[in-house]
């Protein structure tokens, strides 16, 4: 019997709330895809090794015979804070680092501010867009024009 080729990992970062404590937060890392099962995981906070609110799942194995895992670090991100899962494998030639980076509920508050903008144009233009209607009609009717449910037949 022929072993089976290595196969390389990929990872996801993802980040959630924790209900635990306020302000904290859930960073889960993806690791899956790997054969075979054997794989080395943790988490980098600006370089420095994370041991503490780490936990990972068991082993699982996949339908086409590769595994997955998700190892999870408990923490209260602070702007510019880089974390990364770093994954270590025989399938690889050196470490897997997925990133994520820390930022500020400020650095999502340009785009809130532009949709929040666009709908109050759209509420904005309703009312002049009616107003502006129901005066034309009225010019229709005050002038004895032919206007939207206003037909004059022709030759009358």
């Amino acid at each position: 019997m022929v072993s089976p080729l290595p196969v390389q990992p990929t990872g996801k970062v993802s980040p959630t709330t924790s209900g635990s404590q306020p302000h904290s937060h859930l960073l889960v890392c993806s690791v899956t895809g790997f054969y075979p099962g054997g794989s080395e995981i943790q988490w980098l906070k600006n370089g420095q090794e994370q041991t503490a609110g780490v936990v990972a799942t068991e082993l699982l194995q996949n339908g086409d015979w590769t595994f997955q895992i998700l190892v999870m670090l408990e923490m209260s991100p602070r702007r510019g804070d880089v974390y990364t899962c770093q994954v270590e494998h025989v399938s690889l030639r050196g470490p897997l680092a997925v990133h994520w980076v820390a930022q500020s509920e400020s650095a999502r508050t340009p785009m809130l501010t532009g949709v929040g903008g666009f709908v109050l144009g759209l509420i904005s233009l309703a009312p002049g867009l009616l107003i502006y209607l129901k005066t034309k009609k009225g010019e229709w009717l005050r002038d004895g024009a032919s206007g939207p449910g206003n037909e004059s037949p022709v030759g009358s």
